[in-house]
């Protein structure tokens, strides 16, 4: 079985937000690309892991179908938080860095 894996406008933002970050840190443009590198993998592990297994991921508060993946990346990672809404699609609702402060 595959699911169909989309994101919200609030985890988009949040991509964008995260490069941003990165980008207005970036001070050669290897590290210009790595933000770019940083989102692509955060896309790449929900369209990969998600659509095949969103079952496997840690579980979120009481709710079975709220769910956590961690991204590693680097040093650490990234957390992409996501609904299993339908048996055919998972919606990513946010992400953030590891480091930042957990979800509101």
């Amino acid at each position: 079985m595959t699911f169909r894996v989309e994101f919200t406008p609030e985890a988009l933002a949040d991509l964008d937000r995260l490069f941003d970050f990165l980008l207005d840190r970036a001070e050669t443009v290897e590290e210009a690309v790595r933000a770019f590198e940083a989102v692509e993998a955060l896309r790449t592990a929900a369209n990969i892991h998600l659509a095949t297994t969103p079952y496997s991921f840690r579980k979120v508060g009481p709710r079975p179908t709220l769910r956590e993946l961690i991204v590693p990346f680097g040093a650490t990672g990234y957390v992409l938080r996501f609904d299993i809404r339908t048996p055919e699609l998972v919606l990513v609702i946010g992400a953030r860095h590891q480091r930042e402060e957990d979800f509101q």
